[in-house]
């Protein structure tokens, strides 16, 4: 096969969560298990890092990478899902996975394909694994995709495991409740593996506090450890200072310059507190360094990425209720004339309270990502009235995009957001 015949064969031939949604989710870790036996599991091959969460997991899971790249490590990076590339969700050192590592992967595995029928997701995180032992790196970097406890790549046996937060996303898989979803994510908490909790409220500490305690694991709170005393932006990035328990200070140039990427600081500086106590040396210099050069280290996209000025256009992957709360309050910090968003979602998020959000002060672009689960561009705009933002709907986003250009004027601002997948067909 050719390398895009292996994408086709990848794309149409497996449940994949992205086209159909809850029937490419596999509540169990069987499958993952098998495939990765049957491959002589290269998960036991690398030392590595789980992180969970809500929101922040994919940024976070990118500041540690550039973190420990400039370290000198040899860095694996498995993240999910991809914009533009599919080699995205697997890097070494910032770098795609090679295609005929890919192409050959999948020929090779075939037939176990055929007796097991995983999803996509399950077959890309042993894709990962192997490559990252083929590659033989020093450390590597895993995102969850849903939840934790029975997402596939939860069969690692990490170094650190890492909860970003918790907040209100695919409750239908993982529980109606905070307590309930955060049960599912305290899921990658292992037998004597220390666990760091970014942000936490009463409901969700409870439940950690109890799981690391049933697995012997020590447990580090960042917002109990690091209080943000205030941040400003330099030249498009977001400067915070930070201070530590013991009182001292320090300020930190981030590239990924989301006001919500503050919160994902602190976790990790309490993730490299954790890892120095490991044999890890990261020294604040090579933190710092780090996380201003994060998008150029790692190759991360989407997170209140400016692409264009005059007017300013910013891609944003905001698409659930606690991430869109984050980029509302983004908005605060940013000048401009008049607003415009350029929106799409899944059907199978809470579209009414993710609207209810909005500003009904600016002017709307309603559209759709190019997958099954996006909801029709003609349904969000009908729904969206309800909720007094007006405009109009467009099929496709860069058609959106292109009238949101022709109606603003040099000192507005225009935002794509509402879906990871409208984000990554943007053409730029």
């Amino acid at each position: 096969m050719t390398y895009q015949q292996t994408l086709d064969f990848l794309y149409s031939q497996l449940p994949m969560f992205s086209r159909i949604g809850a029937a490419a989710y596999k509540k169990d870790l069987t499958n993952t298990i098998l495939l990765c036996n049957a491959i002589n599991n290269p998960q036991n091959a690398f030392k590595s890092i789980h992180i969970a969460g809500t929101n922040g997991k994919g940024s976070t899971s990118h500041f540690l990478a550039s973190i420990f790249q400039t370290a000198g490590y040899k860095v694996g990076l498995y993240t999910s899902p991809h914009l533009k590339d599919f080699r995205e969700r697997i890097k070494v050192n910032g770098e795609l996975c090679n295609k005929d590592f890919v192409v050959e992967f999948i020929e090779r595995i075939k037939p176990i394909i055929e007796q097991i029928e995983p999803s996509f997701f399950e077959l890309t995180v042993a894709m990962a694994f192997e490559y990252f032992a083929k590659e033989k790196v020093d450390i590597a970097i895993i995102e969850t995709g849903i939840g934790g406890r029975l997402d596939s790549t939860n069969i690692i046996n990490p170094i650190l495991s890492i909860i970003t937060n918790i907040g209100f996303d695919h409750t239908y898989l993982l529980g109606n409740t905070l307590q309930e979803i955060a049960t599912e994510k305290a899921g990658i908490i292992k037998k004597e593996t220390p666990i760091v909790i970014g942000e936490y409220l009463p409901e969700t500490q409870t439940v950690f506090i109890t799981k690391a305690e049933k697995e012997e694991a020590p447990i580090y709170f960042a917002q109990d450890n690091y209080k943000i005393l205030q941040h400003k932006y330099i030249n498009h990035h977001l400067e915070v200072e930070v201070e530590r328990l013991d009182a001292i200070s320090e300020k930190y140039l981030l590239d990924l310059s989301g006001i919500y990427q503050k919160n994902n600081l602190l976790t990790v500086l309490e993730s490299c507190t954790q890892f120095n106590k490991l044999g890890y040396p990261l020294t604040n210099e090579m933190i710092t360094t780090a996380l201003a050069t994060t998008k150029a280290a790692t190759g991360l996209y989407g997170r209140w990425q400016l692409i264009s000025a005059s007017p300013n256009i910013i891609l944003d992957v905001a698409h659930n209720v606690d991430g869109m709360k984050q980029l509302i309050q983004q908005l605060q910090y940013i000048n401009y004339n008049h607003l415009h968003i350029v929106i799409g979602m899944v059907k199978d998020k809470d579209v009414n309270t993710v609207l209810e959000l909005l500003p009904k002060t600016a002017t709307y672009y309603f559209t759709k990502a190019q997958i099954e689960r996006a909801m029709n561009e003609n349904d969000l705009q009908a729904l969206a009235l309800q909720h007094q933002l007006k405009g109009n709907s467009f099929k496709e986003v860069n058609i959106a995009l292109l009238n949101a250009k022709k109606n603003a004027s040099a000192n507005d601002l225009i935002l794509v957001c509402g879906s990871v997948f409208l984000v990554g067909e943007v053409d730029y």
